[in-house]
């Protein structure tokens, strides 16, 4: 059972590392995880193993993706492709704290089973005194197939339209007036639903 100060917890690991592996790690940093019993609770609600979770994340050195957010925030996707890690802004990690209680009672309550993002860790890796702040999420692209469209949909009209340099590029990220005017639709099958 997860109490209070669950939601404002977290784990730090400093590490001086001044010989070992210094071509491929730095020698100095710190790695910082953010409410580590909350997320690992919001991971097995997912239907996620631990171990499994941390093999993704830690076992080969994540992908860049194609993909980039608002203000060019970077996207990156574990060696198998599974999860994705999202650079985020402390402003980020400041919004996700305020409404990470009502987001773990809401998981909790519908077993899981959600569109919404599904968030399954969030953490801070300092190197050379520099900050890079991380969400983790399930990546709604399969792992098995390959991508051969995609679309960044909004719910909206206004000025949703995929740009000419945009649909130059080999996988152009459409949006949603691309969608309606190709008359695309979705199916979503009832073991996706799950």
């Amino acid at each position: 059972m997860l109490m209070p100060d669950d939601f404002k917890a977290y784990s730090k690991i400093k590490v001086d590392n001044h010989l070992f592996n210094k071509e491929n790690l730095p020698s100095r940093f710190k790695f910082k995880e953010y409410c580590p019993l909350v997320f690992r609770n919001l991971r097995e609600r997912f239907g996620i193993d631990d171990q499994d979770y941390q093999n993704s994340v830690t076992r080969s050195a994540p992908v860049n993706s194609d993909s980039q957010g608002r203000c060019g925030a970077r996207f990156l996707t574990t060696y198998d492709r599974r999860f994705v890690i999202k650079a985020v802004s402390s402003e980020d990690v400041a919004e996700m704290h305020n409404i990470l209680k009502k987001y773990h009672q809401f998981i909790v309550e519908c077993h899981g089973n959600t569109l919404l993002p599904q968030f399954l860790g969030m953490y801070r890796l300092t190197v050379d005194g520099v900050e890079t702040y991380m969400v983790v999420t399930r990546n709604v692209f399969s792992h098995r197939l390959t991508v051969h469209r995609k679309y960044d949909l909004k719910g909206s009209t206004v000025s949703r339209e995929a740009s000419d340099k945009e649909k130059a590029k080999d996988l152009p990220t459409f949006k949603d007036n691309d969608f309606l005017n190709e008359g695309q639709k979705l199916h979503v099958g009832e073991e996706s639903k799950k």
